[in-house]
C-alpha cells in the first residue's frame, strides 16, 4: 500500500471524533471563509509587532507543557507560530491540543516576533479551526518518495517536496512569461476547437470520441494549426494558442498522449523571422527562470547563448549516400536500409510510407545524437504537407526545428498558402494513409476552402511546453513537470 494511504481504522475514528468535537463547539467543522490579512509570504515582509491574521495547513506541532510551537503552510512557504496556555486560556489551549492534527487548516490571529533563535513567528492570541483533514499527511512528510503516490496524488507531493513545489511554480511563471512576450509583440491569444472532424495539423495517430447529440465521431485535436491559420485568413495578423493536444501514440520519458502545446502564426513572416523571434523568447525565458543561458540538464552542460545550424537534407544524404529528395518508393527504401545494415526488416515493417521511414531514420541516426542547441532546416517537401515549398527547389520546404538533447522542442515553417499545392499534398497524404500509414494527414475541405478565399504569407511555430520546460527544470521525465500526469 502506498505510504500516504496507510491509515488505520482507529486513526480515522479518532479524526472523525475530533471533527464531532469541533462541530459541538463551533457548529460547523468545515468553515466557509476566513478573513486573513496577509499571505505567509507577505507576512515575512512585516516588522515585529505587526498584527496579522494568517491561514494555512498545519504541518508541525511541538508541545512543551504550557507552550507549543507549530508551523502552517501555504503554496509559497511555511511560518512558525507559538501558543501559550496563559495567553489563549486553559480551555482554548487544550482544545487545540486535543483536536487539531497535522494536515488540518487553521486561521491564526496574533502578532509577529522573532524567537531567541531568530525565527519569525506568530504569537497566537486567537485561532479558528477551518477544516479537518480526515486523512493524515504522509509519514515521510518532508520528502514524499513513493513515485506512484507523487504522480497520482500530486497535491501531497507539492505539500511534501519543496523541489516539486518550486518546479510547478516555475512552470506557471514560464507560461506567464510566454504570454507577456507574445502580447507585447502584437499577438492575440485565441481559442480553437478541441474536438475536430478531421485529424490534421501533425503526423500523429488521433484519439476518437463520439458526439451523442450529433451522432458523429470526432477527433481530439492533434494540433490547432488549421484553425489558427483560418484566423489569419480572417485578418488577425498574429495569433497564438496555449492549450492541450492529444496524440494516441507511445508513452515514454519524453512523450505523453496529452500534452501542452504553444502554437503561434504571424502574417507576412517567413521561417527565418520565426527563428530569430523564437530564439529570443527561449533566451528570455531562460534568463528570467534560471538567470543564465548556461544550464545543466541531467548531467549535460548546455549553452543557449548560441546554436548550430544543421541542413537536414545534406546530413541525411551524407548518412545514406543518396539524394533523399528523390525518394518515392517505400519498399525500395526499406530494402536499401536493410541491405546497408542500418536497420532490420522487422524494425522497418510497421512503417508504410516514405515520410514515415525517413523520419524514423532521422530520429534514430541523427536527432538522437544532437545534444547542444541546433536549428535543423531544409527538409524534403514530402515530410510536412502544410509547409511552404522552397521557391528555388519545390522538393524542399522552408522549415526549422530546434533540437536539444535529442528532443524536438520547436518546429516552425513558412506556411503553405497555395491552395493548389495544398490539395495535392493532402491527396498524397491520403494515399499514404491508404497504404497503411495511420499517422498521415486527412484531407480537410473546410481548410482548403478557407485557403482558396486567400491567405497572406504566414509563418507558424509549435513549441512543446512540457518537453521544453523539462530541460529548463532539469527534470528526467515529462511527468515530473506536469501537475496531474495521466496514470493507469
Amino acid at each position: 500500500m502506498p505510504e500516504n494511504t496507510a491509515m488505520s481504522t482507529n486513526e480515522l475514528t479518532a479524526r472523525l471524533q475530533k471533527a464531532e468535537n469541533i462541530r459541538a463547539r463551533d457548529g460547523v467543522v468545515w468553515k466557509d471563509k476566513f478573513d486573513r490579512t496577509h499571505t505567509i509570504c507577505a507576512a515575512r515582509d512585516l516588522a515585529d509587532g505587526a498584527p496579522v491574521k494568517l491561514a494555512g495547513r498545519v504541518t508541525a506541532q511541538r508541545w512543551l507543557g504550557k507552550l507549543m510551537f507549530g508551523r502552517i503552510y501555504d503554496i509559497d512557504g511555511e511560518i512558525q507560530f507559538s501558543m501559550s496556555r496563559e495567553e489563549l486560556g486553559e480551555e482554548n489551549y487544550k482544545f487545540f491540543k486535543s483536536n487539531v492534527d497535522l494536515g488540518d487548516f487553521v486561521g491564526l490571529t496574533g502578532e509577529l516576533y522573532h524567537t531567541t533563535a531568530g525565527e519569525l513567528t506568530v504569537r497566537v492570541t486567537g485561532y479558528e479551526i477551518l477544516a479537518k483533514a480526515l486523512r493524515p499527511l504522509p509519514e515521510k512528510f518532508h520528502g514524499l518518495t513513493d513515485v506512484e503516490t507523487r504522480y497520482r496524488q500530486r497535491y501531497l507531493d507539492i505539500i511534501s517536496n519543496e523541489d516539486t513545489r518550486r518546479t510547478m511554480k516555475m512552470r506557471f511563471k514560464m507560461l506567464r512569461i510566454i504570454r507577456d512576450y507574445l502580447n507585447d509583440n502584437g499577438f492575440v491569444e485565441v481559442e480553437t476547437p478541441i474536438m475536430q472532424t478531421v485529424a490534421s495539423g501533425a503526423a500523429a495517430r488521433p484519439f476518437v470520441t463520439h458526439h451523442n447529440a450529433l451522432d458523429a465521431d470526432f477527433y481530439l485535436r492533434i494540433a490547432p494549426e488549421l484553425f489558427l491559420k483560418q484566423t489569419i485568413a480572417a485578418g488577425f495578423d498574429r495569433v497564438f494558442e496555449l492549450g492541450k493536444n492529444f496524440r494516441n501514440e507511445g508513452m515514454d520519458a519524453m512523450h505523453l498522449q496529452e500534452f501542452t502545446m504553444l502554437e503561434w502564426y504571424a502574417a507576412y513572416w517567413n521561417y527565418r523571422d520565426n527563428m530569430a523571434f523564437s530564439w529570443a523568447m527561449v533566451q528570455k525565458i531562460l534568463m528570467e527562470l534560471r538567470g543564465t543561458l548556461q544550464i545543466e540538464y541531467q548531467g549535460t552542460q548546455l549553452d543557449f547563448s548560441k546554436y548550430e545550424e544543421i541542413d537536414y537534407t545534406a546530413r541525411m544524404n551524407e548518412l545514406l549516400g543518396v539524394d533523399i529528395l528523390e525518394f518515392r518508393d517505400a519498399p525500395a527504401l526499406k530494402k536499401q536500409l536493410v541491405d546497408a545494415g542500418m536497420f532490420s526488416a522487422a524494425e522497418l515493417d510497421p512503417l508504410k510510407s516514405v515520410p514515415a521511414i525517413v523520419d524514423y531514420v532521422f530520429k534514430r541516426k541523427v536527432r538522437d545524437q544532437i545534444v547542444h542547441p541546433a536549428m535543423v532546416y531544409n527538409y524534403p517537401a514530402y515530410m510536412i504537407p502544410l509547409a511552404r515549398r522552397n521557391d528555388a527547389d519545390g522538393r524542399r520546404i522552408d522549415i526549422f526545428q530546434l533540437i536539444v538533447c535529442g528532443a524536438e522542442l520547436i518546429k516552425a515553417y513558412s506556411e503553405l498558402v497555395d491552395p493548389i499545392v495544398q490539395r495535392a499534398a493532402f491527396e498524397e497524404q491520403m494515399a499514404n494513409k491508404a497504404a497503411g500509414d495511420d499517422e498521415a494527414f486527412d484531407l480537410d475541405e473546410d481548410f482548403l476552402r478557407a485557403m482558396e478565399h486567400g491567405m497572406p504569407p504566414i509563418s507558424g511555430l509549435g513549441l512543446g511546453i512540457d518537453r521544453f520546460f523539462s530541460i529548463i527544470a532539469d527534470a528526467p521525465t515529462l511527468r515530473d513537470v506536469i501537475l496531474f500526469p495521466i496514470m493507469k
